[in-house]
């Protein structure tokens, strides 16, 4: 921190460079990952010929969280696009960390269940 002229403390000048590019680059990538985890199980649904109530269930969840994600994704993306982005929203760290342990247990729960 440095000093200003009436002796409060100013952040120090932030040079960006091509940060917020690759941090947009690395939301836009987990989301589409994301989005091809959900395609491949539902193929894997569809494939496989069994509608079974539990698989279909875990596959419809994660549809619904990568939604959720998305919109969280989408509110860090526009806040990037800012002349000097600041850090993430605690509510956008803590809603990508929700939903991404949310999707760990759907999975967790599908693959448990006896087929």
């Amino acid at each position: 921190m440095t000093v200003g002229a009436r002796g409060n403390a100013e952040p120090p000048a932030r040079d960006p460079g091509a940060q917020p590019e690759r941090t947009r680059l690395a939301w836009r990538r987990t989301t589409l990952t994301f989005a091809l985890v959900v395609v491949l199980a539902a193929r894997g649904l569809v494939v496989e010929g069994g509608h079974r109530g539990p698989e279909t269930v875990a596959v419809a969840l994660a549809a619904l969280l990568w939604v959720a994600f998305l919109a969280v994704a989408h509110r860090r993306l526009r806040a990037l696009t800012e002349a000097r982005p600041g850090p993430p929203e605690g509510r956008t760290v803590a809603g990508a960390a929700g939903i991404v342990v949310v999707a760990a247990l759907v999975a967790a729960v599908a693959l448990a269940v006896p087929g």
